[in-house]
């Protein structure tokens, strides 16, 4: 928010006024963030039978370096409804904090009514589509799981507001790397069991790691069920680097 000196527009005398207009656009103007500064990569989910699953590292990257290593980007919003966060992670925060205050706001109501994840998602994309057109958008790419009237329902909304849904999603490097081993499998057997899809999930988290410099081999796994929603983890990556092309000579 814009601050205005005190002393703007000040009369010295008889039609004198003090334009301080420059000096307080140097000292209290507005500040946009020009670019995210701590950063989580990939998220990833897809659409099982009776449910969702979707899993995010715990990496938040300064730039290129690893920086911080504990940071969870998966929220479990209520029951039914699992949220992951690519992007800049202070955003994420931000999200995070306006989501909680959301469901306070829904439940003080006492009327019986939970939030669902496609009014989520289409809540979602108002705040970061006004945020955006404020010049000032969050920097995250969020993934909406869940279920929808019994439903498994998956979403994505984008830093501008762009939404869509889809039965497999990826934001970051995952749309690349991921997306295809998702949406692959799919197609061709149609959703698979919990067992499956977690396993799928995991393949795909290893595979991000041998090739996303910004990837980190801990990683949350959200499941939702008809029982309820769930965080596991962090989990391990168990990487086998025998496949390398190359070794070392001693």
């Amino acid at each position: 928010m814009a601050a205005y000196s005190c002393m703007s527009g000040m009369k010295l005398g008889v039609g004198m006024n003090v334009d301080n207009s420059a000096w307080n656009s140097m000292n209290y103007g507005k500040s946009r963030t020009l670019t995210p500064i701590s950063t989580g990569t990939s998220v990833i989910a897809m659409e099982f039978e009776g449910g969702v699953v979707i899993a995010a590292d715990t990496l938040a990257s300064y730039g290129s370096t690893a920086r911080f290593r504990d940071c969870e980007r998966l929220m479990r919003v209520n029951d039914n409804i699992i949220i992951g966060a690519s992007g800049d992670y202070a955003d994420f925060q931000f999200i995070r904090s306006v989501i909680e205050d959301k469901i306070i706001e829904e439940e003080s109501y006492h009327d019986g009514f939970s939030l669902k994840p496609k009014s989520l998602l289409n809540w979602l994309t108002r705040v970061l589509y006004n945020r955006r057109s404020k010049f000032d958008p969050l920097w995250n790419t969020v993934v909406v799981g869940g279920l929808q009237d019994g439903e498994p329902f998956l979403g994505q909304v984008d830093m501008i507001g762009t939404s869509f849904e889809a039965p497999t999603v990826a934001t970051g490097l995952g749309l690349h790397m991921a997306q295809p081993i998702l949406r692959g499998y799919f197609e061709e057997k149609g959703r698979a069991s919990k067992q499956e899809a977690k396993d799928k999930i995991q393949e795909c988290m290893t595979t991000l790691f041998y090739r996303d410099a910004r990837a980190f081999h801990s990683y949350h796994l959200g499941v939702v069920t008809a029982e309820g929603a769930e965080v596991e983890g962090p989990l391990k990556v168990t990487p086998n680097w025998e496949i390398a092309s190359f070794k070392r000579l001693n």
